[in-house]
């Protein structure tokens, strides 16, 4: 089964199991039932033993899965075993932000340069240790840094040139946080997070939430 066949749900699924297992192995923990792993994390057993199934047999029946066996498992199914280095794009302040969040940098992930196009921030060193570089050596930067993933945290107007520049430089994937719906290219991976967006989805719920109790 060829990667496109995985939905995103799917691989969404596979990165809590890791995060469950980290977690367990950190406590002592060696062995678990997918039931047990289930019910520690609030889980489906039976989506666990489904969605590890997909990529070969992992666990002995009676017994359980083996936590470290089955984490580094989970590592090369994700590809978290290579380093894959990040590209931002936009050092405001959500950019900055992201770029000395821990999670951008551990796990098989570093950002090696952060872009902007204000001259005012250009030489600037941000609370991750990166100095702020020009967008105008983002190809050449690409290149020579040897940049798998880019991260677009600029403002939706200049987010699809900024998208366009990172795929004719040779990025193979890309998330977005810009609010702004992007026209991807078939042969690079577009994740768009937008936050508004989520809490408009939680504002709905508020809303109805609070007519349901008033019926």
């Amino acid at each position: 089964m060829g990667w496109a066949s995985f939905s995103e749900l799917t691989i969404n699924r596979l990165s809590v199991y890791l995060r469950c297992l980290q977690q367990l192995e950190h406590e002592g923990g060696t062995t678990i039932s997918s039931q047990e792993l289930a019910d520690r994390f609030h889980l489906n057993s039976a989506q666990i033993r489904k969605d590890l199934a997909y990529f070969g047999e992992f666990g002995i029946r009676g017994v359980g899965y083996n936590v470290t066996q089955l984490r580094e498992h989970l590592v090369n199914i994700l590809g978290l075993h290579e380093e894959r280095r990040v590209l931002m794009v936009g050092a405001g302040n959500l950019g900055t932000a992201l770029s000395h969040y821990s999670g951008f940098n551990t796990g098989g992930f570093r950002i090696v340069a952060i872009l902007d196009s204000d001259p005012h921030k250009l030489g600037k060193r941000v609370p991750g240790g990166l100095t702020v570089e020009s967008v105008v050596d983002l190809a050449q930067i690409v290149k020579e840094r040897k940049v798998h993933l880019g991260v677009i945290t600029v403002p939706a107007p200049s987010a699809q040139r900024v998208y366009d520049d990172l795929v004719n430089a040779g990025v193979q994937a890309v998330l977005n946080f810009a609010p702004a719906q992007l026209k991807g290219h078939p042969e690079v991976k577009l994740k768009n997070v937008d936050l508004k967006i989520n809490l408009e989805l939680l504002s709905f719920f508020l809303t109805h939430a609070a007519r349901m109790a008033s019926v």
